[in-house]
């Protein structure tokens, strides 16, 4: 009988302590989540596409304002610090996937992973609570930064205009609930392709801009100095920090291997040398020009910068321009990437497999419910514009746990590495050490959250920084 129950478990992907637990999974065939969302038939240039897309966003252009909180050196330290955690932490997961998928369980879902190999009921709502955090939240910001990408432009054209903010929101939101019928993740391959060269074309413009604007004759003066109160730089260094752990972050790993057609050992491997070949070059140019710039007056986000509410743009027009039609396009694409998981969970409930994907049965209920989530986020957006301090809370309450503790412990766990040898040592210690980033890091975001509440009214036409 033991032996049927663990039969069972393998041909259905479940844990065997998940298989007597309220989060008990059925098999994929009977699965509409796995059947239509997670459809693995992807090669693993695509799962590379789908890691850039989730990692190298325009929250890139919101790593000058994190090294506004850090300074020079530390914000360098903490830059490459992060860069090598996360892909140590990200080559980790899919060591780990790879390995359950040969004893016969892969796992599609970051929830399922988790709580098979931690043999934990809570370990499975813990998960699905923090991606819903990470996923609204990417979400929200994208509509937001997209909605201020069209208000940047129609301050150009129309420097009195009545449009405000939430307009923009709202006609953005509206663009989203469109592009959020993409049936799966597999369908957005060709899309994040695009999406891949959209970050470098924006990055390598904003990089000239800020270039351009440092040898103007209107450069703003260089001021790299920190905060005078030591509290107050103690508390903006540990928000920098939870911005860029927000920015390496993406908390959907295991959904996006669960794209590649089986087998799929090593493949996530390649797509992940493929993401981090482009942050090298994303990353690091965006951060240490826009702080070259501007230091402690950065914006969160530094096409803000570049185009100053007075005076002239520090930068040609039209190249900034077209740097803003490149992120707001590459915008689309993260919000799509990262509603997948939410998409995931809806269909599952919702939808019957036995019907087809386009059946009405299945459209009907996938449009509603894609439609209102993309409205319910663009509402937050518009009634919440705090794009820098969102981008501070999702990267410590949501990233950090997912990303920077979580790959450590599960591979701890499931290839048990002696206790004296050097790869024990370094999980552990990178768990001790982000747990603790992580505690203050939300704390002091939060703070900065709370603070900045104070300084605007609900659907306020500026975003706050």
């Amino acid at each position: 009988m033991q032996k049927q129950k663990e039969l069972a478990a393998s041909m259905l992907f479940i844990p065997e302590a998940a298989q007597n637990g309220p989060f008990n999974e059925i098999s994929q065939e009977e699965d509409a989540g796995a059947a239509f969302v997670l459809q693995s038939k992807g090669k693993w240039w695509h799962a590379g596409f789908h890691l850039t897309t989730a990692i190298v966003g325009p929250t890139i252009l919101t790593l000058p304002y994190a090294f506004r909180g850090l300074g020079w050196g530390l914000g360098v330290l903490c830059l490459t610090a992060m860069g090598l955690v996360t892909f140590y932490s990200y080559y980790l997961m899919s060591l780990v996937l790879d390995h359950c998928e040969k004893a016969g369980r892969r796992h599609i879902r970051f929830r399922e992973l988790a709580a098979d190999v931690l043999g934990s009921g809570w370990m499975f709502y813990f998960v699905i609570f923090i991606q819903t955090a990470i996923n609204t939240g990417i979400s929200i910001g994208a509509i937001l930064l997209a909605g201020e990408c069209l208000q940047i432009m129609y301050s150009e054209l129309s420097p009195n205009g009545p449009l405000r903010l939430y307009h923009f929101i709202a006609m953005v939101t509206v663009v989203m609930i469109l592009l959020s019928q993409f049936p799966s993740f597999h369908s957005l391959r060709h899309i994040n392709f695009v999406s891949l060269l959209l970050s470098l074309g924006y990055t390598f413009l904003v990089v000239g801009a800020c270039i351009s604007a440092g040898f103007s004759k209107n450069a703003p003066p260089r001021d790299y100095s920190l905060e005078s109160s030591e509290s107050s730089r103690v508390f903006s260094a540990f928000t920098s920090i939870s911005i860029i752990a927000a920015i390496f972050g993406n908390g959907i790993l295991p959904e996006i291997q669960a794209t590649l057609a089986p087998p799929a050992t090593g493949k996530m491997v390649k797509g992940l040398i493929m993401c981090y070949t482009v942050i090298f070059f994303t990353f690091y140019s965006a951060a240490v020009s826009g702080y070259w710039v501007f230091g402690n007056k950065s914006n969160s986000n530094i096409l803000k910068s570049l185009m100053p509410d007075e005076g002239p743009s520090l930068a040609p027009v039209w190249l900034l321009g077209l740097a803003i039609v490149f992120v707001l396009l590459q915008l689309l694409a993260i919000g799509l990437v990262y509603s997948q998981v939410a998409y995931e969970i809806m269909e599952k409930k919702s939808a019957d497999v036995k019907k087809g994907m386009f059946s009405k049965r299945n459209l009907i209920p996938r449009i509603i419910l894609r439609s209102l989530y993309v409205i319910t986020c663009g509402f937050i957006a518009a009634m919440l514009p705090f794009f820098g301090d969102i981008s501070a809370v999702v990267g410590a309450i949501g990233f950090i746990p997912l990303d920077f503790v979580l790959p450590m412990l599960l591979y701890n766990m499931t290839y048990k590495p002696r206790k004296s040898s050097l790869a024990y040592w370094v999980n552990y210690s990178i768990i001790i050490v982000f747990s603790c980033v992580g505690v203050m890091g939300a704390f002091s975001s939060i703070r900065k959250l709370v603070q900045d509440a104070r300084q605007f009214k609900l659907f306020s036409s500026d975003v706050v920084d």
